[in-house]
């Protein structure tokens, strides 16, 4: 993947291009089999924020700290619950939350953060959650890092060419029986929902390389929580 900083007319670079155009036609049921409940459920967003790294295209992710009571010590893109201040949750709501969240875990300035997409909700059924991933290019990078280590482990970029590595993905097998796609990036393993979003971008905007899907890496070997 090139990293030459040419920039569409949107103000996107051209290699971001086919992620802007799968958001605007990817369907529900493509992107996972866990769907959003007719009512209910805990209203967030999480902010998928693509950047370019001295390594290249990446993505910023956390590392929950394992203290939570919920998906401790996971990999995950910054986010959390919307807010009332946020706004109507099917208006502008998932967009502020997600900027707010990335600001209060990483200490980001949202403003160098573009929004270019927002997918359509997903749901975590374990912990209830109503997921709208929101897509963002990382303009004007700011320095991140854990701004309370209570919540936040760790926080990372991990490049765009790791994560479509073929010899870095697998599919986990956890022992809760949960199987699902995963990535190795670093000393890290990204699973669950999060690996879930990023193997069908990935999919979607024909970023993918060709990589065995029956390979199967075992938690136990990587455990978080």
């Amino acid at each position: 993947m090139t990293t030459a900083a040419r920039i569409t007319r949107d103000g996107l670079p051209e290699w971001l291009a086919p992620v802007r155009d799968a958001a605007e036609t990817v369907k529900p049921q493509q992107l996972s089999r866990f769907l959003p409940p007719a009512e209910g459920g805990r209203r967030s967003a999480v902010l998928v924020l693509f950047g370019e790294g001295p390594q290249g295209p990446d993505l910023l992710l956390i590392e929950r700290s394992r203290s939570l009571r919920s998906h401790a010590g996971q990999p995950s893109f910054p986010g959390g619950a919307l807010d009332p201040e946020d706004g109507d949750p099917l208006g502008a709501g998932p967009v502020n939350a997600a900027l707010r969240e990335a600001q209060e875990e990483t200490g980001l300035d949202p403003a160098g953060v573009q929004v270019f997409g927002v997918l359509p909700d997903l749901y975590i059924p374990v912990s209830d959650f109503v997921v709208t991933p929101v897509l963002g290019w990382w303009r004007e990078p700011s320095p991140v890092a854990p701004v309370d280590p209570a919540e936040v482990a760790a926080v990372f970029r991990v490049p765009v060419a790791e994560l479509t590595s073929p010899e870095r993905r697998g599919r986990l097998r956890h022992p809760s029986g949960f199987r699902g796609p995963a990535f190795l990036v670093e000393d890290r393993l990204v699973w669950g929902f999060t690996a879930g979003v990023i193997d069908r971008i990935l999919h979607y905007s024909g970023l993918e390389q060709p990589w065995d899907s029956t390979r199967e890496i075992e938690f136990s070997a990587y455990p978080q929580d």
